[in-house]
């Protein structure tokens, strides 16, 4: 079986809850794909590594991360599965403390190729703080990967504002066909 056959089995068993939730866009929906709760299991965590690392090499990355809990097991998934990339996480302000960045990890060179990864997709917004962070510290984006696109429109944001591809993993069609909200 496919490591995305894989990765959708472990969304659907793992992270889509039905019922009412707010959403980090202060929208509601009639359920929630809580990606965590699948990808930081070994079945999940493995099939999503694959997928990840398989775009890194795609793309020429040579550094994966992007804001701050989303990413960071998007990201680690990636290393965990072989590829030579460093990890980073940008936080959503700067650290009052210690080395106050903004961009934790090893140091990212003018020359490394970042792919921003995030957990879920909706609006984009969270992916699309992490890209301004990355763009401001003068860092080149060569692609975005979300483990799941809720299909709201974020998408086409994130790849206007990345200047690079945008790649869904999987989407909400694939983990909840059923959904009533199209």
């Amino acid at each position: 079986m496919s490591a995305t056959r894989r990765l959708i089995e472990q969304l659907r068993e793992h992270a889509l809850v039905i019922g009412e939730v707010t959403l980090t866009s202060g929208a509601t929906a009639g359920y929630y794909v809580d990606a965590k709760r699948a990808i930081l299991r070994p079945a999940g965590f493995t099939a999503l590594g694959e997928l990840v690392a398989e775009r890194a090499r795609a793309w020429d990355a040579t550094a994966v991360g992007g804001m701050t809990m989303g990413a960071d097991p998007v990201a680690c998934s990636a290393l965990a599965a072989g590829a030579d990339v460093k990890v980073f996480f940008v936080r959503k302000e700067v650290k009052q403390h210690g080395l106050a960045r903004l961009v934790e990890g090893p140091l990212l060179e003018p020359e490394d190729r970042c792919l921003v990864v995030e957990d879920v997709v909706s609006t984009g917004g969270s992916t699309l703080q992490a890209i301004a962070a990355l763009r401001a510290g003068g860092h080149e984006i060569c692609g975005v990967v979300s483990v799941l696109d809720r299909l709201a429109g974020g998408g086409d944001r994130i790849a206007e504002a990345a200047g690079a591809p945008y790649e869904a993993l999987t989407t909400i069609d694939d983990v909840h066909p059923g959904r009533t909200d199209r």
